[in-house]
């Protein structure tokens, strides 16, 4: 089912899991990851463009449908899509009438996003909304959709991820799961002489999801880490 070789996935980026060397990395993959071909032919074709480390791990990807399938979702949020890999292994795990929302601001990248969601025949599943993801789901509250989704993801400009995730929590059902990826940040939330803006929002977004009696929390290691959160 594999359409790439593990040894054209490694890499220092986010599109693997950090902390694994190049031996047990592609152990990882060739003993346990199912990939369909067009997702591994998506995964190849971001690999050639100039910012494809904002692509989420295929082991990522595989780990987030599950979850998907546990929690028996139907409806679901991604706040940044870039070129479509998340969006489309969600989609391949949703039941026949299961819905994405999926929100960017680039006709770029989702142009390559639209045409593997065509060739794999979900692009029925996935509505995209070009526009600041913020406005999107600001008329979601607006038009009364609010506890209404199943699973959220966030992987966008960190510097909105606060409100990406309050916002989130708002539309997302009690039971719900939003997950929110990069929270390890290639290591730099875990340095202190690192204080750019971005690892800072990060790292206030950690803290304060683990002290949020609103939801079940746990950051797990998988990819540049991935940070869930179950809403109560």
């Amino acid at each position: 089912m594999c359409g790439v070789g593990p040894q054209n996935l490694l890499g220092n980026m986010s599109n693997q899991t950090i902390g694994l060397d190049d031996r047990l990395y592609s152990y990882l993959l060739s003993a346990t990851l199912r990939e369909s071909a067009i997702l591994a032919d998506l995964r190849q074709a971001t690999a050639e463009h100039p910012q494809a480390r904002m692509q989420i791990s295929p082991e990522q990807g595989q780990f987030m449908a599950l979850l998907v399938q546990l929690m028996g979702a139907k409806k679901t949020l991604e706040i940044g899509v870039f070129t479509g890999y998340s969006a489309l292994a969600i989609a391949s795990a949703l039941p026949d009438d299961g819905r994405i929302i999926a929100c960017d601001v680039s006709e770029e990248f989702t142009s390559i996003a639209r045409t593997y969601w065509q060739k794999a025949n979900l692009d029925s599943k996935i509505d995209l909304r070009i526009a600041p993801a913020l406005e999107t789901l600001d008329s979601l509250i607006a038009e009364g959709e609010s506890g209404t989704f199943d699973f959220a993801f966030i992987d966008a400009d960190k510097s909105n991820y606060d409100s990406y995730y309050e916002k989130s929590l708002q539309l997302i059902r009690p039971g719900g799961l939003i997950a929110v990826d990069n929270t390890l940040w290639y290591g730099r939330v875990a340095d202190p002489e690192v204080q750019d803006n971005r690892t800072r929002h990060i790292r206030a977004l950690n803290e304060k999801v683990r002290d949020d009696e609103r939801v079940t929390m746990s950051l797990v290691p998988i990819g540049d880490g991935l940070l869930l959160a179950l809403k109560k």
